[in-house]
């Protein structure tokens, strides 16, 4: 599994250089990110420069620069995507679904995007490596946390606050934990490693809200 490369400063410049505002550049940053993610895909963020992203995205290396000042802002910008996206999908199936009747489905949707989304294994498989990685992953986190208590609270207004705030970090927090892993394995292995974690949550589920 590739690393995030050199990306341990914890000074490194990872806001982009240009906040796009007019429909042209929020494409042309769209077209960076969407080719940007496609090589990190394949080849593993370490293995990719600036002048390779520019090159694929049709733009020379001073266009690029113009919106991002480094490969770690391209790279932070990607994960920032995949975050905003399974905080959707999350909020989305929390409304729809039970919490027990959610697990299933959530867990198995977040293998799916964790398997096929572009570059998602390349770049999060670095995360201890770059500090603005970790706090993203950290924000990621509380924000599923706090959805999932108010649901809970909603639902299940008999289980204590505590542990109703600890049940809500420690199910996304081991959930994504085995999920990344399971995308690493072969594809029949990552899908029973699948199973085995949607057995325990539904039990873990089922006992804290009984």
């Amino acid at each position: 599994m590739h690393k995030v490369q050199m990306m341990t400063d914890e000074s490194i410049d990872v806001a982009p250089r240009r906040r796009p505002v007019q429909a042209r550049s929020r494409e042309r940053v769209n077209t960076i990110l969407r080719h940007a993610a496609a090589i990190f895909h394949e080849t593993g963020v370490e293995a990719v420069s600036m002048s390779a992203i520019a090159r694929q995205s049709g733009m020379s290396l001073a266009s690029l620069y113009r919106y991002f000042p480094n490969k770690a802002a391209i790279v932070h910008a990607i994960a920032e995507q995949h975050v905003e996206k399974m905080e959707r999908a999350l909020r989305k199936r929390l409304q729809e679904l039970s919490v027990v009747d959610a697990v299933d489905v959530l867990i198995d949707q977040f293998y799916e995007f964790y398997r096929d989304e572009p570059a998602y294994s390349a770049i999060w498989s670095g995360v201890e490596a770059m500090p603005e990685l970790r706090e993203l992953d950290l924000r990621e986190l509380y924000t599923n946390a706090r959805d999932l208590d108010e649901k809970l609270r909603k639902e299940c207004p008999q289980i204590a606050d505590a542990r109703r705030w600890t049940a809500s970090l420690l199910l996304p927090r081991s959930a994504g934990t085995v999920l990344r892993l399971a995308v690493t394995l072969p594809e029949a292995q990552g899908r029973q490693l699948v199973e085995e974690l949607k057995c325990m949550a539904r039990a873990y589920v089922r006992e804290l809200v009984a």
